[in-house]
């Protein structure tokens, strides 16, 4: 039997009279990244703590790999916490310490690795994370999203199995509070790492966790995908997604899902009672994923945002344009069939520009790679069938191709 990497069974917590867990449920799956939402002060940090042991719960069990931790012996325990890091909210480096000796920490707290091989270790993390020739800073002398970098490479220089990330994206703004979330989930599939993480940021989370879990009340009231979460019919959740969802991304500035989803709608109920045709174009930032490695993830975020602000401007007023995941934007064109949605394809390939696009960042070797599919909507048709028509037509086009 495959049990899941780590269990709630009705795990309860109080302190005083504040109940902050009371009967909680979850199960975390190996390899994934679930990411826990609800309300401040409900014990989002609180049920991390518990992942990692620093508290144990008045009731129930947590279990890892279906064994009880309660269960374990000393030796068992001191050795499932070393597969364990600890992403903090305010980052935790010290002041007094370089940028290696903060990275180096635990492995000099935790191993008996020799010197050299704490070096290279930490010089290979820093590489990896885009933290080149700054050993010597220290952390007063770094940007915010250069020492969230630093306080990631730290969190991954153990190579651990499981990483609990609580508010990682604190106090940042869009573009680099995107690069946080891009780097988790670049490095999570990189490296294999359970991730749990503790957001506030809706729908940006939503892009990078396979579930969601929302704690209400010392409950877990709901865990599913962020599609299911999208559409649940329980009225706490979807209050508490609206109450969160901005009017307009807050990378790009356009449109987010749910209200793109709600255009889509309404057009395709003008088709069911005028004939009035329309189209959806997917765009596809196909190398974002280079573009964080040779310039650093804030570049790549600044790329996407640019890229938008630029397909924006040469969009007609009654087109809506939304975020649809990490590197994908959707265009809904009004009053527009098959053709004419080509036509469109071809005229904005040949009047976007590389310099609004990449802007102070362009630097030799750096291009930006484009994949566009769409589809016309039909009458009986669903959006998700519309979705997959328009990604599927991708290789029959031309790629959109900035150098």
């Amino acid at each position: 039997m495959t049990h899941p990497l780590i269990q709630f069974k009705h795990v309860s917590k109080k302190f005083g009279g504040n109940v902050v867990l009371e009967d909680a449920n979850l199960d975390i799956n190996q390899g994934e990244i679930i990411t826990i939402i609800g309300k401040s002060g409900v014990g989002k940090s609180v049920l991390l703590k518990h992942i990692i042991g620093l508290m144990e719960p008045d009731s129930g069990q947590i279990l890892f790999q279906g064994q009880p931790l309660s269960k374990m012996k000393k030796k068992e325990r001191k050795a499932l916490k070393r597969r364990f890091s600890y992403m903090f909210q305010n980052m935790a480096l010290f002041d007094s310490m370089t940028v290696f000796d903060n990275i180096a920490l635990p492995l000099k707290e935790r191993t008996s690795l020799a010197k050299e091989e704490i070096q290279r270790r930490v010089k290979e993390k820093m590489n990896q994370l885009d933290l080149e020739e700054i050993d010597d800073q220290y952390p007063s002398q770094l940007s915010g999203g250069m020492k969230k970098r630093v306080a990631l490479a730290r969190a991954l220089v153990t190579d651990p199995a499981i990483v609990l990330f609580d508010e990682p994206t604190t106090g940042l703004d869009p573009v680099r509070k995107n690069a946080v979330h891009s780097m988790i989930s670049d490095y999570q599939k990189r490296f294999g790492f359970t991730g749990v993480v503790v957001s506030h940021e809706i729908p940006d989370i939503f892009y990078i966790s396979q579930r969601i879990a929302m704690l209400h009340e010392g409950r877990i009231l709901f865990v599913g995908t962020p599609d299911e979460i999208r559409q649940t019919s329980d009225t706490i959740v979807r209050q508490f997604i609206r109450g969160l969802e901005v009017r307009h991304d807050t990378l790009t500035g356009i449109t987010p899902q749910p209200q793109g989803e709600k255009r889509f709608r309404e057009e395709l109920a003008r088709l069911q009672r005028h004939k009035i045709a329309f189209s959806l174009i997917i765009f596809k930032v196909k190398n974002l994923k280079e573009i964080n490695e040779k310039a650093g993830h804030v570049v790549g975020q600044t790329v996407l945002r640019n890229f938008t602000k630029e397909l924006r401007r040469h969009l007609r007023l009654t087109d809506t344009c939304y975020r649809f995941g990490m590197n994908k934007i959707i265009v809904v064109l009004t009053n527009t069939d098959f053709d004419q949605a080509r036509l469109a394809c071809a005229k904005l390939s040949r009047d976007m520009k590389l310099d609004e696009i990449f802007g102070p960042y362009r630097q030799e070797g750096l291009d930006c790679l484009v994949r566009v599919g769409f589809a016309e909507a039909q009458e009986d048709t669903p959006y998700e069938t519309v979705i997959a028509t328009a990604e599927s037509m991708e290789n029959t086009l031309d790629e959109f191709c900035f150098f």
